[in-house]
């Protein structure tokens, strides 16, 4: 008798005082905003978007120009480099044409500042990589805000989780109280000679029973709170999460849609993905067609380090047609045809999939709205019937067994209400997200 008041105290005083040490009280509200930003998945998503916006930005170069500078020193006996150095120096002289100096020169030097721009003029096939990249970045940028909204779904989900574990300890520790309540009558009916010992014992079990109950609940709620320190990226190591409003006692019904919306931002995404994939296509189906591109240089030659004494250009225009390259262009758009072809198809998979898991989901929330009301229902029987058992036992009218089998009943008809409305709430709140 005295272990089990022991065990009961304990419960008592670890429910008073346990919350309070190294626990942070924390609102729905902050924590939806602060999942924005310090969750690691979208963090990932958000770095997916700016790799696909490098991208993006690097096709700036079919419209740029590309120029380049260089220095060369060069140091040559070779006959016609010789000859070509000193003409570019701008230094040939009659004598320089005598063949014995032509065919053997001496050791000439040159020193050669160049300076070179490529401009891209009409290049079709990069016209629509360009095009590609953009679609490709929106694609990202798209999904980084759906996974933005999932996660914050996780986290509403995950503080119902916590609540509900919290409750859930709260009955437990209530149940915790009336077990004893029931052994100290029941074990005063026994000195009195009423009862049997087995009634003591039967009780006493179901001590046990609540305390061991009550122990899984406290490993939920802190099972609760370490899922949502993950979501926070923070560590919950030596403390517990604590929801400040209480989980809702009953369900708000709302009208949701039926329909998976075109503006959804995932279904926006892989669209996006899809229109990327046909640019490639359209890109290299371009690419059997002629690029034209200009190109010019400013040239500066010395007999010294970074002379400027002689000076020229070179400016022109390049139209080139890549007639034949062996079926590699061919293979290349047959590839990137097929690609489209599969990515309009997942597209058109992942839509009725969607919708599928949206008809699922209303008849879960048709099913839960039941539930919770035939668990409310059921809850308010068992309370009654454990009340008029508790009287009648008082009078000794009841069995111990038939008074523990009442109490038992109850608490398991309140966790039940209380599991009912966390499930309708929890999927309602996904439907919205599904049809949003």
């Amino acid at each position: 008798m005295k272990h089990q008041f022991l065990i009961t105290i304990g419960i008592l005083g670890f429910t008073l005082f346990g919350y309070s040490q190294d626990t942070i009280t924390v609102t729905k509200k902050e924590l939806l905003e602060k999942v924005t930003d310090a969750n690691l998945q979208v963090q990932l998503a958000q770095k997916n978007f700016q790799a696909a916006k490098a991208d993006y930005q690097q096709s700036n170069a079919l419209f740029l120009p590309n120029i380049t500078a260089s220095h060369t020193v060069l140091s040559t006996t070779n006959p016609l480099m010789a000859f070509g150095s000193k003409l570019n120096q701008e230094i040939l002289t009659a004598s320089d044409f005598n063949p014995a100096l032509l065919n053997n020169p001496a050791k000439t030097q040159n020193f050669a500042t160049v300076i070179s721009v490529q401009q891209p003029l009409l290049n079709a096939d990069g016209l629509y990589e360009r095009k590609a990249a953009k679609a490709k970045m929106q694609a990202y940028e798209l999904q980084s805000a759906r996974t933005k909204e999932y996660m914050q779904l996780e986290v509403s989900k995950a503080y119902r989780q916590l609540q509900l574990a919290y409750k859930a300890v709260a009955v437990l520790t209530k149940a915790a109280a009336t077990a004893q309540a029931n052994l100290k009558l029941v074990d005063n009916y026994f000195k009195q000679g009423l009862v049997q010992k087995t009634d003591v014992l039967n009780v006493q079990i179901r001590v046990n029973e609540v305390a061991n109950q009550w122990h899984y609940a406290k490993s939920s709620v802190q099972n609760a709170s370490d899922y949502l320190g993950f979501l926070l990226n923070e560590d919950t190591k030596n403390k517990t999460y604590q929801p400040s409003e209480e989980p809702e006692n009953g369900i708000s019904i709302t009208t949701t849609a039926t329909e998976v919306p075109e503006n959804r931002k995932d279904i926006q995404a892989l669209n996006q993905s899809t229109s990327a994939y046909q640019k490639m296509y359209l890109s290299s189906k371009m690419n059997f067609l002629p690029r034209l591109n200009a190109f010019g240089s400013y040239e500066l030659y010395d007999q010294t380090l970074f002379g400027t004494k002689a000076k020229g250009y070179t400016v022109g225009a390049q139209l080139s047609w890549n007639v034949f390259d062996g079926y590699k262009s061919i293979g290349k758009m047959a590839k990137a045809k097929a690609e489209y072809q599969k990515a309009s198809i997942e597209t058109e998979q992942y839509k009725k999939q969607s919708q599928l898991e949206v008809n699922t989901t209303n008849r879960q929330l048709r099913d839960a709205e039941n539930k919770v009301q035939l668990s409310q229902l059921a809850l308010d029987q068992a309370r009654e019937a454990y009340r008029i058992r508790q009287n009648r036992f008082a009078q000794g009218l009841e069995k111990t067994t038939d008074l523990l089998q009442s109490e038992t009943q109850m608490i398991q008809k309140e966790l039940e209400q209380l599991q009912a409305v966390f499930e309708y709430n929890t999927t309602q709140e996904y439907l919205q997200f599904l049809t949003n």
